[in-house]
């Protein structure tokens, strides 16, 4: 891919407070997406979680909006790259994988990058 043209769909990564199926869902569904159940990440640290994402090239998806919510500020103010942080509020699986599903065909790669979204912004 030229490095001008933008990456077209996320590659997502799912903190362990999220499902495993939501990232089984996602790839039926023919996205790029893989949970830290998958992957073994148990019981590291959030910033340990956004390291792992960031060397994946993946944006991140969590519940946990308070700390990401900080980690974002610290990343930004440090001038430090990242491939996005999607954070939600709890909610069925149906819904979880509906609203993913919205941003995942709105918000490309490029656009992710570095940003900081709510789900709730795609019900």
């Amino acid at each position: 891919m030229a490095a001008d043209q933008p990456r077209l769909y996320i590659a997502l990564y799912t903190d362990e407070d999220v499902t495993r199926l939501l990232a089984e869902q996602l790839r039926a569904d023919g996205f790029d997406a893989v949970s830290a159940h998958e992957v073994g990440n148990f019981e590291i640290s959030d910033r340990e979680q956004l390291e792992y994402a960031t060397l994946q090239e993946r944006a991140i998806l969590t519940f946990n909006i308070g700390d990401y919510r900080r980690l974002y500020d610290e990343y930004w103010k440090a001038g430090r790259d990242h491939f996005g942080i999607v954070v939600s509020e709890q909610c069925r699986i149906g819904e979880l994988v509906r609203r993913v599903l919205n941003l995942l065909n709105v918000i490309d790669a490029d656009q992710m990058k570095n940003s900081f979204r709510h789900l709730g912004e795609f019900k």
